[in-house]
C-alpha cells in the first residue's frame, strides 16, 4: 500500500517562498531496479535555485514540482534486480536525477539504483550531503576534462562555493597548484586555511587587473586552466591569462551577461556538464571512487558553510544560498 512522506513541492515558479512542504504519495516498496532512501541530509545546489525560479537549462513540470539533486541517507529498502545496494547501507544520491518527479528534498525518496552510490560508513550524513556534486564536478571538469596535472597552475573563479572549495581540494591532492578569487578579505582566509596557494581578492577589481595578477603570480606564464563558475564579461580577461595551449572550462554561469572569447590565442574552451560525466556507467564509478578515497582518508573535508535543522527551514536555506555570503556548502538536516 503507497504511503506518504513530508517533501518539498512548488506549483509556481518564483523565489525561495513558492517552497511547500506538503505529504507526496510514494510505493510502500520500490519497483525492480529502484531503492527507497530515507534522507538525513540534503545538500543545497545553485542549480536548484535556478530551476525553481524558471531559469535553468530545463523547466520544472508544475505543478507539483521536486526539488534538489544530493541527499545522503539510508537505503530502507531494495527493488528486485538492484544488486549494487543493501539495505541499511549508508548512501548518497546525485547522477541522472530529473528533479521534477525525483527531487530529493524529502523525508524518503525513491530513485533508480543508478542515482544512488554508496557512502563510506565513516563519513557522516551532513559531510555525505556537501561532497558528490561539488568533488564530482571539480574532478570531471579538472582531471578528466582539462586534464590537470602535476605542478599545473589552476585559477578557480568565485572559489567559496561548494565546486570552488572542492576544486581547491582536488588540485591540492594531484599535486597542481591552485590559485582561488573570491570577493572579500574574510573569505580570503578561508581559502588559504583549505589550501589555496593564493587568493586574490577580485572585490571592486576589474576582470583586467585579476588577470594581471595571475600572470604576475605565476611569472608570467600564466595558468595551465581556468576553471570558472562565472562566466560573462568578465570571460575574456581571464581567459588571456591562460598560458599558451592552456584550458578553460566553463562550468557555471553566474553572470548571464555575454561573454567574448580571446582572438589569436591559442587554447581550448571547455562547456562543462557533470551529467554527461556521471550519466555513464564509468564516469559514474571512476567519479565516486575519486570522490569516496579522499572522504575515507580524510583528503576530502567538505566545507559546510551552516546547517538548518529541518525540512521547515528549507526557505530559509535557499534566502541564504541566493544571499553569496556564505562559503561552502549549505546542508538541511533532515
Amino acid at each position: 500500500m503507497p504511503t506518504t512522506a513530508r517533501t518539498v513541492l512548488f506549483h509556481e515558479i518564483g523565489g525561495p517562498e513558492v517552497l511547500r512542504i506538503e505529504d507526496a504519495t510514494i510505493p510502500d516498496h520500490p519497483a525492480p531496479g529502484e531503492v527507497l532512501v530515507r534522507v538525513e541530509a540534503l545538500g543545497l545546489n545553485r542549480a536548484e535555485a535556478l530551476f525553481r525560479g524558471g531559469t535553468y537549462y530545463y523547466q520544472p513540470a508544475l505543478p507539483a514540482s521536486r526539488l534538489g539533486y544530493e541527499a545522503s541517507g539510508i537505503v530502507e529498502a531494495i527493488g528486485e534486480g538492484v544488486t549494487e545496494l543493501a539495505v541499511g547501507d549508508p548512501v548518497m544520491t546525485g547522477p541522472g536525477i530529473e528533479m521534477s518527479a525525483q527531487g530529493v528534498y524529502a523525508e524518503r525518496v525513491v530513485l533508480p539504483e543508478s542515482a544512488v552510490l554508496r557512502r563510506p560508513g565513516s563519513v557522516d550524513a551532513v559531510t555525505g550531503a556537501a561532497a558528490w556534486l561539488t568533488y564530482t564536478t571539480a574532478y570531471g571538469g579538472l582531471l578528466e576534462t582539462a586534464g590537470l596535472k602535476p605542478g599545473d597552475h589552476v585559477l578557480i573563479t568565485g572559489a567559496s562555493s561548494g565546486v570552488g572549495t572542492a576544486a581547491i581540494q582536488v588540485a591540492r591532492r594531484i599535486g597542481a597548484i591552485p590559485l582561488a578569487t573570491t570577493r572579500t578579505e574574510e573569505k580570503r582566509r578561508g581559502l588559504l586555511e583549505l589550501g589555496a596557494a593564493e587568493v586574490i581578492v577580485t572585490g571592486e577589481s576589474t576582470p583586467e587587473a585579476v588577470a594581471k595578477e595571475v600572470r604576475r603570480l605565476t611569472g608570467g606564464n600564466g595558468v595551465e586552466v581556468l576553471f570558472d563558475a562565472i562566466g560573462g564579461p568578465g570571460f575574456r580577461p581571464l581567459a588571456e591569462a591562460l598560458a599558451r595551449g592552456g584550458s578553460v572550462v566553463a562550468y557555471g554561469w553566474l553572470d548571464l551577461r555575454p561573454a567574448e572569447i580571446p582572438w589569436n590565442w591559442p587554447l581550448t574552451i571547455h562547456m562543462y556538464a557533470n551529467m554527461i560525466l556521471t550519466g555513464t556507467p564509468g564516469g559514474r564509478r571512476r567519479s565516486t571512487a575519486f570522490l569516496n578515497a579522499g572522504l575515507a582518508d580524510g583528503g576530502f573535508r567538505p566545507v559546510v558553510g551552516e546547517v538548518f535543522e529541518g525540512l521547515d527551514r528549507i526557505q530559509d536555506a535557499h534566502r541564504l544560498m541566493e544571499s553569496n555570503t556564505h562559503t561552502g556548502k549549505i546542508v538541511v538536516r533532515v
